[in-house]
């Protein structure tokens, strides 16, 4: 991979991080209730594959309930993730 190719892909990532971010931030200010998406939705809206995903649910670092036999995922759990780590002070 070039560095420009690179750099086109971590400036592309940022732009849909900022929508995502700015898109759930918009859906909670209406009071809607927080959208629950299956492994599949939540693995295309992050761009992760089902099997990072799984260990990221796995590993804590994303959130997610489960209901019957089903692992849903928030939205808010993935605005989270697009955000990043938390800044540390």
């Amino acid at each position: 991979m070039t560095p420009q190719s690179e750099q086109r892909i971590r400036a592309a990532v940022a732009v849909l991080g900022d929508a995502l971010i700015a898109a759930m931030a918009e859906s909670e200010t209406h009071d809607a209730p927080e959208r629950l998406y299956s492994v599949t939705e939540a693995a295309a809206l992050t761009g992760l594959g089902r099997s990072s995903l799984y260990q990221a649910l796995g590993s804590g670092r994303i959130r997610s309930i489960v209901v019957g036999r089903r692992r849903l995922v928030p939205s808010g759990a993935i605005a989270e993730l697009a955000a990043g780590p938390p800044e540390t002070a």
